[in-house]
């Protein structure tokens, strides 16, 4: 897969999900994660939860968090130019998640075989992992709604 580039007016439009609980500008509630392509073919975001999304007090609810991981593969998927959907997600929790302080999230392509997709991320804090996600998505247009 080639190198991936900034599709960033691509995501505005054709991509747009202004109203999503994670990256949504439009939502009141969003972490309004903003993702950036690195220099690994691959997106990141720095962001500092809110207690919006604990579970526990001051901890990220795990949902919270499988959504934050999936939102970044999303977007590793907008920026190589592919919209596609989530078909299966799996997700590892490896320490508490606070819902203070700063937090990284990168995404990465681990392999594409249009039109399945398979996706990595992670969640860290100062360097330390405290959640990882792997997933397949499809390209959109292969599911069909209810």
């Amino acid at each position: 897969m080639s190198a991936i580039t900034d599709h960033s007016s691509a995501s505005k439009s054709a991509f747009d999900h202004t109203g999503c609980l994670f990256c949504g500008e439009k939502n009141l509630f969003s972490l309004k994660l903003d993702f950036h392509a690195d220099s690994e073919n691959g997106v990141r975001a720095h962001f500092k939860p809110h207690t919006g999304f604990q579970g526990y007090a001051g901890v990220m609810h795990g949902g919270a968090v499988a959504g934050v991981l999936d939102a970044a593969m999303t977007h590793c998927l907008f920026h190589a130019g592919v919209r596609a959907v989530t078909g299966d997600l799996h997700v590892r929790f490896i320490k508490l998640v606070p819902c203070n302080g700063e937090l990284d999230v990168r995404a990465w392509i681990v392999s594409a075989k249009p039109p399945l997709y398979h996706m990595r991320a992670e969640l860290s804090k100062d360097n330390t992992m405290l959640a990882w996600a792997e997933a397949k998505f499809l390209k959109e247009g292969r599911l069909e709604t209810p």
